[in-house]
């Protein structure tokens, strides 16, 4: 093996023709000759550039409507033949085969049809079957030949041919070989994935996962821990979309925090009135809906304020000015919305530290979707907590029947719950969050941790009575004992939704009656690790 190969003949053969013209002349003025398909021939020429058809050199003519023109002995052979393999190289010759030493290829647009609705026939047509066998045999023949499949590499093979005396060394191919397997194995998990959905396969024999690097971060969670971020190709909004305004780069825990953040406060519908989330390791320490933005980001703020203290906020309107002003009080590490006007820019332009993200929109809370988490020797697949309650779906089981202004609070506290870390226990009161607690082995240790929270900003706000006084509460699982129940009487507390479904409802809602609780059930639970 020879650590520098010349480039002295290519296959190009693109879908996304960004950048072909200047990445073949830059080639055929080094001397490359050019080898081409279909459109991608006719745009070359287009370009006043000499090219062959690889019909020429098989042979054959594209046939099957394309389907079939590079799958040939006279390709893969230039590609695949080892050069310093004697009997290669006899046979190769032997059958007028020309050697291959670059590839260009980037595949049919699979994942771009499927995500913009495509009917089957049309997602089949583009899978892409000559590409990835060419890409596979380029690539396993990495000693001799160079690879490209993303269109981001083009400068780089001009820089190293720059460096190298129009060569490639072995360390460039080897790192084009596998960026190239990565991506043939990203478009078969984006195929293969499709396929069970579409014939509704929920659980397949095998299931791959793919990502394109979106950024290398500083570190994990924490500064020993090697990280990065990678997107998944979907156009769901939120921080992998977003357009970040100003602020330093996004740190893991913020990328994870600012996605909780995020897909909370998108449960609640704009056209219901502002809303806003904020959010401290993965888990809300306020959220409220006001009459304006500022109105809710003042009324979640209030919910606790030293926990908000470097925390992500979350709105699910335009941020104005008069919001942004407000947040600008104390350190915040991000923003996001689904946008920003300039004046709230303008404002936050002063905060160089202050990260600012809009996403153009909100992501379907009720929209399918998987999620899935590593564990020793293999991984967990689920379908997205898109679990959503009216008013309708509830069951009252008390004597008392709640007010509406406590059912109102009740599925509140419940879509806020959803995203808190279990046991998950939330007090509310006309339309705010006034107490959470938060991740706790014991639902009881939950109830008391939100009831002290509370008691505590009662204290800070100079207010009479704790704010969980007259509130609704809920928790995103079953209360195992009625001790859970007579917290909550304890705190305050005159409504309670929770799931139902424990070997002691009875007793539970018997302390309720004897308390004066009005209680519902949902039949759904929401934990959340």
């Amino acid at each position: 093996m020879t650590d520098r190969i010349p480039l002295k003949r290519a296959l190009i053969s693109v879908s996304d023709k960004t950048g072909l013209i200047d990445f073949a002349r830059a080639l055929s003025a080094r001397g490359v000759e050019l080898l081409s398909t279909g459109g991608t021939a006719k745009a070359l020429r287009g370009a006043g550039l000499a090219v062959i058809d690889v019909a020429q050199v098989t042979g054959f003519p594209e046939m099957m409507d394309g389907r079939v023109k590079t799958l040939h002995p006279s390709v893969h052979g230039g590609l695949l033949a080892l050069r310093d393999n004697a009997e290669h190289m006899s046979a190769a010759n032997a059958h007028g085969i020309g050697m291959i030493d670059l590839l260009v290829v980037n595949l049919y647009p699979f994942e771009e049809t499927v995500a913009k609705g495509a009917d089957y026939d049309d997602c089949i047509e583009n899978i892409d079957i000559g590409g990835p066998a060419m890409i596979r045999a380029a690539s396993k023949n990495h000693a001799y030949v160079t690879v490209v499949v993303d269109v981001a590499d083009y400068a780089a093979v001009l820089h190293e041919l720059d460096q190298n005396d129009d060569t490639t060394s072995y360390v460039f191919r080897q790192r084009q070989a596998q960026i190239a397997y990565a991506r043939t194995a990203a478009y078969d998990a984006a195929v293969s994935g499709w396929l069970a959905q579409s014939i509704g396969e929920a659980t397949p024999r095998r299931r791959s996962f793919s990502g394109e690097l979106a950024q290398t971060l500083r570190y994990g969670e924490n500064p020993h821990q090697s990280a990065a971020f990678y997107k998944d190709g979907s156009d769901r909004p939120g921080v992998a979309t977003a357009k970040q305004w100003q602020g330093k780069e996004l740190s893991y825990n913020n990328i994870n925090d600012t996605d909780a953040a995020f897909e909370l406060v998108a449960e609640f519908d704009p056209a219901e009135g502002p809303a806003v989330a904020i959010i401290k390791h993965a888990n809300p320490c306020g959220v409220a809906r006001g009459a304006t933005a500022l109105d809710a980001y003042r009324r979640a703020y209030d919910c606790d304020r030293t926990s908000a203290f470097g925390g992500i906020v979350a709105l699910n309107c335009t941020l104005d000015a008069d919001t942004a002003r407000a947040i600008t009080e104390i350190f915040t590490e991000v923003v996001i919305a689904p946008d920003a006007t300039e004046e709230a820019r303008e404002i936050f332009a002063a905060k160089k530290n202050l990260r600012l993200l809009t996403t153009g929109g909100l992501p379907d809370p009720s929209a399918a979707g998987t999620s899935f988490r590593q564990v020793a020797g293999g991984f967990l697949v689920q379908g997205r907590d898109n679990g959503r309650v009216a008013r309708a779906d509830l069951k009252v089981v008390t004597q008392r029947q709640p007010s509406d202004q406590e059912l109102d609070d009740l599925l509140f506290a419940w879509t806020v719950a959803k995203h808190v870390k279990s046991n998950a226990i939330v007090y509310a009161k006309d339309g705010a969050t006034v107490g959470i607690g938060a991740g706790q082995m014991s639902r009881v240790d939950s109830t008391r941790i939100g009831r002290r929270k509370s008691e505590d900003m009662a204290e800070a706000l100079g207010l009479a009575e704790a704010t969980t006084i007259g509130s609704a509460v809920s928790s995103d699982a079953f209360f195992p004992f009625a001790d859970g129940i007579e917290a909550l009487a304890a705190a305050g507390a005159k409504a309670v939704i929770q799931p139902g479904g424990s070997m002691r409802d009875a007793e539970v809602i018997e302390a309720a009656d004897r308390l004066g609780l009005a209680m519902v059930f949902t039949g759904q639970r929401h934990f959340r690790h």
